[in-house]
């Protein structure tokens, strides 16, 4: 019985740790956030860091790690709950991910968690591999790529969520900001700007501008 208390006290503790990193990481930075402050906050010792991660870096590997199965997770409960109308899984899992939404910026804006970015594009993927089935003209790009950019888009709310709720007059991360931010998520993606028709002609227009290669 002791040794099962001691492995539930040692996972409790690396959880800790991982939640104390991500705070740090987010609002420090990577390179700024120390061990020591980490394990502070985490209420343990620098060596029971380095114990258990064994280095900064390995440390926030593991959180983009736990990010990952957690972004999966809330994309399989979607995915697996039937809807009238298609969203956006990306913008779902950043509603769901909330209190992480600090280290998702920041990490973001400084060129880290590519684990994270490129399990999100995977979701894309399998969402729009969905909806091309039903799409009556074929797509003009490929759908990895319609994937990569349209993650890139979604992931552009907690970059900028500041102006985002400044110019919508609620805080995009509260209930009410949440609940607005889905109900126009849902117009955008269920109203096309362009037609068919006038998407082709620009496609058109935008080959003869094609650069040629010297």
């Amino acid at each position: 019985m002791a040794r099962i208390e001691a492995d539930f006290e040692d996972l409790t503790a690396r959880a800790r740790i991982r939640d104390a990193a991500l705070r740090h990481f987010g609002e420090h930075g990577f390179e700024r956030a120390t061990i020591r402050g980490i394990a502070e906050t985490a209420g343990v010792s620098s060596g029971l860091v380095r114990h258990h991660f064994g280095s900064k870096q390995a440390l926030r590997e593991a959180c983009d790690e736990f990010l990952v199965k957690e972004v999966r997770r809330l994309n399989d409960e979607a995915r697996a709950v039937p809807v009238s109308v298609e969203v956006n899984p990306v913008a779902a899992a950043l509603a769901a991910l909330g209190p992480y939404r600090r280290y998702l910026a920041r990490a973001l804006a400084e060129g880290w968690a590519e684990p994270l970015f490129d399990e999100m594009v995977r979701m894309s993927e399998e969402w729009l591999e969905e909806v091309d089935r039903d799409r009556p003209d074929p797509p003009f790009a490929g759908r990895g790529a319609r994937a990569a950019v349209g993650t890139a888009m979604a992931l552009a709310v907690p970059l900028l969520h500041r102006h985002l709720s400044r110019s919508l007059g609620v805080d995009l991360f509260s209930p009410e900001g949440a609940h607005q931010l889905a109900v126009i998520l849902l117009d955008i993606h269920s109203h096309p700007m362009l037609t068919p028709e006038a998407a082709a002609s620009m496609r058109e227009a935008l080959e003869k501008l094609r650069p040629t290669s010297p």
